[in-house]
């Protein structure tokens, strides 16, 4: 059996993949062809052509290729320009909503009360009572934060406190489990899905661990502040937005309070070592280290923006050499360990279904679905 499908919708699932031609063409041998309509695919190649292209398969069945937008606020545009998703975000966005709609139903079966913090804070809420309210809630203070051995433990640490008080924080550098298929922090760092019982955050675990503390300080705000929205989170990001311009300047605070990183900071020609006592001190990242002190005037835009690349691909340097972890910890993080916690306990209860169980958390054996519950002390 042959389809009958329109060469532009085989354009633009090419298109939207991001594939290079020639390495489609080498699955695909007869791709040109099915663009000239000199012949139609069968179900099955159309079947593998949406597989390899990361196409819903509905769509070849359209008129016209469809107009795709992120499901959410989108506040990484700039001015009229939209950025066309990829189709790695837009799953990696439906997957969470998928997950935050399963918890929602979970914790309403479960008798909870909405949680107050979400939607607690206004756009006119002054920058340090905004970010005072959610490190209280979190009990991230700088006291709790000299504990830590390092910065990168105090990150751990952050997720920890969030995941504690009902936050569903996902950390992730792929889609699902593929790791054939990278998020680009370049297209996103993260989002926040906003929802009173089941609120959640997802962090690009693509972009460097230093990055990441801001990224999930800035989501956060967002939750405080009630409203979804996919972000440009960086430390050194301006954003023309006015919710983005709140939220980072509330995550900034809440790491390093400006008025505490005045009485520490020295200004010194030599950079590296203040940026490295100040990260010890703080337990912050130095991302965050050199916005607070662009913030307190000791450097212009121009030489903030310098610093920070290097500093940036210093950290990435680092990143690569220390390769990767090992699968049901880093898989824990994917998914979140307070949704993993929940799920493995409500499916294990009866009250859901292995085959439901296993989908969500991107698994396809019993062993492993019973290793995750062991990891997390739930089966």
């Amino acid at each position: 059996m042959r389809v009958q499908v329109k060469p532009d919708l085989l354009r633009w699932a090419h298109g939207r993949s991001g594939i290079e031609w020639g390495t489609l063409i080498k699955r695909f041998p007869q791709l040109e062809s099915w663009e000239r309509e000199e012949i139609y695919p069968t179900f099955k190649q159309l079947e593998a052509f949406a597989g390899a292209t990361h196409t819903p398969i509905g769509y070849f069945f359209l008129p016209v290729p469809p107009v795709e937008r992120v499901p959410i606020p989108d506040y990484r545009t700039v001015g009229d320009l939209v950025t066309q998703p990829s189709p790695d975000l837009l799953e990696t966005i439906y997957t969470c909503q998928q997950r935050q709609n399963w918890y929602r139903d979970f914790m309403l079966s479960s008798g909870e009360e909405p949680l107050a913090f979400v939607g607690s804070l206004q756009i006119t809420t002054g920058i340090e009572r905004a970010a005072a309210a959610i490190r209280n809630a979190l009990n991230f203070s700088i006291e709790e934060r000299r504990q830590c051995p390092t910065w990168d433990e105090a990150l751990r640490r952050f997720i920890a406190q969030a995941d504690s008080i009902g936050v569903l924080v996902m950390v992730n550098s792929i889609v699902g489990n593929n790791t054939h298929r990278k998020l680009d922090p370049d297209e996103f760092r993260g989002f926040a899905l906003v929802d009173d019982l089941a609120p959640l955050v997802f962090i690009n675990s693509a972009d460097t661990k230093a990055a990441q503390m801001f990224t999930l300080a800035h989501e956060l705000a967002h939750v405080w502040l009630g409203r979804s929205a996919l972000s440009d989170s960086a430390p050194i990001s301006r954003p023309s937005n006015e919710v983005e311009r709140w939220c980072n300047r509330v995550a900034a605070e809440l790491l390093v309070p400006l008025e505490t990183f005045r009485q520490e900071y020295r200004p010194s020609p030599e950079l590296r070592v203040e940026l490295d006592r100040l990260a010890r001190r703080f337990k912050v990242s130095t991302l965050v280290i050199l916005r607070r002190i662009y913030d307190a005037g000791g450097m212009t835009y121009d030489a903030l923006r310098g610093a920070y690349q290097e500093e940036l691909d210093w950290l990435r340097a680092i990143a690569r050499r220390n390769g990767k972890g090992t699968f049901y910890p880093t898989h824990a993080l994917r998914v979140g360990h307070r949704f993993a916690r929940a799920l493995v306990t409500s499916t294990l209860e009866g009250r859901t279904l292995y085959r439901d169980a296993f989908r969500m958390l991107g698994v396809s054996k019993l062993s492993t679905f019973q290793q995750i519950g062991r990891n997390l002390r739930v089966a």
